[in-house]
């Protein structure tokens, strides 16, 4: 006698699925349009059935932050500088799959992973680095607002710099009699662009490294 086929089972939902998903929802379609129906649609449940694991949408967002930071590689035991520099880089790539967060990092209620990061970093620059806490601070600051305000204008750029380097310049030619003579650095910046490209990993690095060579300076010298 054969036997009906026993439907699968559904995976139970808790607050890991809650939280991978919507983050892999507001990846292909951005945060502001991630709604707690469209998640439980996604996950094959009740919206009232996503409440058992985060009280609301403020909360599901933080939530979400703290798995980008849990992404992001933490100052180790090297050297102070290569640590923080492979810090930035890995915050960079981790923003760059994740353009939502973009702005959202250090908003809300830090979750563990997020406690984690920010306690690791103040270490390296307190302890390892051994800047007094002022400093530490100043530090950590210049390199967030770099690293952050780079990824936005990661986010916000042309994905084809050269295509829109030719784009720009053909506009301003046909709006202007003379544009290399009204405007010759800009159709410099346009003529180099499109013909060499604009790699953003290389600007990021370029301008971290001068960070990190001025935070350095600010070192006191060992007393003898």
């Amino acid at each position: 006698m054969a036997h009906a086929t026993e439907p699968a089972r559904r995976e139970r939902l808790n607050r890991a699925r809650v939280l991978s998903t919507a983050v892999t929802l507001a990846d292909e379609g951005g945060f502001e349009g991630l709604s707690m129906r469209r998640l439980a649609e996604q996950l094959g449940v009740v919206p009232m059935a996503l409440y058992k694991h985060v009280a609301d949408k403020h909360e599901l967002l933080d939530g979400m932050v703290d798995l980008v930071f849990a992404e992001v590689e933490v100052p180790s035991d090297t050297d102070w500088k290569t640590s923080m520099r492979s810090r930035a880089v890995s915050m960079r790539d981790a923003l760059r799959r994740h353009p939502w967060a973009i702005g959202r990092m250090e908003t809300g209620t830090p979750g563990p992973a997020n406690l984690r990061h920010h306690n690791a970093v103040l270490a390296c620059l307190r302890h390892d680095a051994g800047f007094p806490f002022r400093t530490a601070v100043h530090a950590y600051s210049l390199m967030d607002s770099y690293i952050y305000g780079f990824a936005l204008q990661d986010k916000t750029l042309a994905g084809d710099i050269p295509s829109e380097a030719k784009r720009r310049r053909d506009v301003v030619a046909g709006r202007h009699p003379d544009p290399a003579g009204a405007y010759p650095y800009l159709m410099e910046i346009a003529e180099q662009f499109a013909k060499h490209g604009y790699d953003y990993t290389q600007e990021f690095e370029f301008g971290l490294d001068l960070i990190l060579d001025g935070i350095q300076r600010l070192k006191r010298p060992a007393r003898r």
